[in-house]
C-alpha cells in the first residue's frame, strides 16, 4: 500500500529531544496571537455565525466587521491592563480598510507577523507565480509600518505544496501554520531553514466557540486546563501554548469577562516558570540556541 507523505518534518517523539530553557530558566512559553481579518462583502470565504440565506450576507459580515470596529479596541483594554504584549497576526489589507487599527497594534509594542492579504482567499490553490506576487505584497504592505514581518500565518492554514519555500525566499523565518507538536521544530525546505512555531487549533476561539458551539467559560477552562497540563509537565521538557484568538468572536462584550478571569488567574500567579511572550521571539530564542528538532 502506498502512503503519501509531507516531507516537512520526521517523526520524533517528545520524549526523545533534547532539553533547554526560555531565557531566565522559563519552562512554558505562552503567546497570544490576535488574528486581525478582513473579508469581502459578497463573496469569498467567511466565518458564518449563522448560515446565509441571502447574498448580500449582511448578518455575517456584520459580525465580522464588529471585530474590528469594536472587539479588537476591548481587547487592547484587557491586554493593556495585563500589561500583555502579543503576536498580532495581520491581513495585509486591514492598513487599507481599518485605518488605525494595524497601527493600533504596532503602537502597543505587538510583534506584527503576516497573516496573508485577506480571509476572504486561501492561498493553497495558487499557482506559484500568483503566491509568490501575494506574499510579496503582503510584506511591502506591513513594512509600511516600520516593521518586516518574520512570521507567516496562512488565511485559513492554508499552503501550496511550495508554501514554506516561497517564504523562506521572501525572507520569513517561522510559521504558524503547521499544528502538530509543542515545541518548536524545523522544517525542510528546498530553500533554507524554516521554523515551524505551534500555533493551536485547539485553545482556538474560531474552532472552538463557532465549530464546537463552546462558550467563553468553556474556551476559558480549556487554557486554564493546558497551562496546568504543561507546567506539570514542564520539569521534562519545555513547552509552547499559542493562545488563538479573533476579535468577532472573543471580542464580544459577554465574551471578555471570561477570557479576562482565565488571563488574570495564570498571569497574576506570577509563576516563574511562565514566559509571557511572542511567537517571534520564541522563533528567535530556538534559533539563538539551535533547539529545533
Amino acid at each position: 500500500m502506498k502512503h503519501s507523505d509531507h516531507g516537512r518534518y520526521p517523526y520524533r517523539s517528545i520524549q526523545d529531544r533534547k532539553d533547554y530553557s526560555w531565557p531566565d530558566g522559563r519552562r512554558l512559553a505562552i503567546y497570544i496571537g490576535v488574528n486581525y481579518e478582513v473579508f469581502d462583502f459578497t463573496e469569498g470565504l467567511g466565518a458564518k455565525l449563522s448560515p446565509s440565506q441571502t447574498s448580500p450576507d449582511v448578518l455575517n459580515t456584520g459580525w465580522r466587521d464588529y471585530g474590528n470596529r469594536v472587539g479588537a479596541w476591548r481587547l487592547f483594554d484587557l491586554f493593556d491592563d495585563l500589561d500583555l504584549r502579543t503576536t498580532a497576526l495581520l491581513n495585509s489589507d486591514v492598513i487599507q480598510r481599518c485605518p488605525g487599527l494595524a497601527e493600533a497594534c504596532r503602537d502597543r509594542g505587538d510583534e506584527l507577523a503576516a497573516h496573508g492579504r485577506t480571509n476572504a482567499e486561501a492561498q493553497g490553490d495558487m499557482d506559484r507565480e500568483r503566491e509568490s506576487a501575494m506574499i510579496a505584497d503582503v510584506t511591502k504592505a506591513i513594512e509600511t509600518l516600520g516593521r518586516k514581518p518574520t512570521g507567516w500565518l496562512g488565511p485559513w492554514i492554508s499552503e501550496s505544496h511550495e508554501t514554506p519555500e516561497l517564504l523562506v525566499e521572501h525572507g520569513y523565518r517561522y510559521v504558524l501554520d503547521w499544528a502538530h507538536d509543542d515545541q518548536p521544530t524545523r522544517l525542510r525546505t528546498a530553500a533554507g531553514r524554516l521554523l515551524s512555531v505551534p500555533y493551536s487549533q485547539e485553545i482556538n476561539d474560531l474552532p472552538a466557540i463557532v465549530g464546537r458551539h463552546q462558550e467563553a467559560e468553556a474556551f476559558s477552562a480549556m487554557i486554564a486546563a493546558a497551562v496546568d497540563q504543561l507546567l506539570l509537565e514542564s520539569s521534562r521538557r519545555p513547552a509552547v501554548l499559542g493562545i488563538a484568538l479573533h476579535p468577532y468572536i472573543m471580542g464580544q462584550a459577554h465574551r471578555v469577562p471570561a477570557l479576562a478571569g482565565v488571563l488574570k488567574r495564570i498571569r497574576g500567579g506570577g509563576d516563574p516558570r511562565i514566559w509571557w511572550t511572542t511567537a517571534g521571539a520564541i522563533a528567535e530564542h530556538v534559533e539563538s540556541i539551535d533547539a529545533a528538532v
